[in-house]
């Protein structure tokens, strides 16, 4: 097993979905966890439930992050929401938000945390990131752009950290069984007009080889490796978990 004794982790979105099951597979490992989250009472169950922090933050309020100082070796970024329109609908205000949350907000918490990594020689950077950061999708302008951007920081993180033992790379996932998801499914049925059942099937796995949404576990396990001493040479990497659909 991976063993992060000792370790301090920040998981953002902690309070559920991936962000949990990340949060819960560190605190296994032996890490000391901060959970994350805009939900006090989210952040406060998960953290009680595994001996963790919480820690109620609002990452759409970015000036507040300006000045953070954060001790952690090990920083998952993965709050995240969601939008579907088109793109000649598609309020402003909303995809302002998205780049702020998904965005904005990883790079100022990657910021504040990166003296801490460089302090203590070791260091890793998880962005939660998606098949949405390598492909597009219509109707998720905010969403794939937000995305995209994420998958450049991380890169350039993982450049400049490598010297000091700091690794950076993405998780992208396919569609994982989340309540972000499952509004998701309720969104595209009601913009192409087709029941719940189709879109799971003709839009959501309809480029995915095995035909099934990941469970929040599965990503938690390949976090949990990517936060070990055996992931020291992976950096600045996208890590696919999509059941195919970009072997296409």
């Amino acid at each position: 097993m991976t063993d992060l004794k000792g370790k301090s982790a920040i998981v953002t979105g902690g309070g559920g979905g991936i962000g949990e099951a990340i949060a819960r597979a560190f605190a296994e490992a032996g890490a000391n966890v901060t959970v994350a989250d805009v939900s006090e009472e989210a952040a406060k169950r998960v953290a009680n439930d595994i001996g963790g922090a919480a820690w109620v933050v609002n990452l759409a309020e970015t000036t507040q992050l300006e000045s953070l100082q954060l001790k952690c070796e090990i920083l998952v970024n993965n709050a995240g929401i969601q939008r579907v329109s088109p793109i000649e609908d598609f309020n402003v205000e909303d995809f302002r938000l998205i780049q702020k949350i998904m965005l904005e907000a990883p790079f100022l918490l990657i910021r504040a945390s990166l003296p801490y990594m460089y302090e203590k020689g070791w260091g890793r950077v998880i962005n939660l990131s998606s098949v949405h950061g390598l492909r597009a999708s219509a109707f998720k302008s905010a969403y794939v752009a937000a995305k995209h951007g994420l998958e450049g920081l991380s890169k350039v993180t993982a450049l400049e950290g490598a010297s000091h033992g700091v690794t950076s790379n993405c998780i992208n996932p396919g569609y994982v069984r989340t309540a972000l998801v499952e509004k998701q499914i309720s969104d595209q049925a009601k913009v192409h007009g087709i029941s719940e059942d189709e879109v799971v099937e003709k839009i959501m796995l309809a480029d995915s080889s095995i035909k099934r949404l990941l469970d929040p576990s599965e990503v938690a396990s390949l976090a949990l490796w990517l936060a070990s001493d055996s992931a020291g040479l992976a950096t600045g990497s996208s890590f696919v978990m999509d059941g195919g659909w970009t072997a296409h």
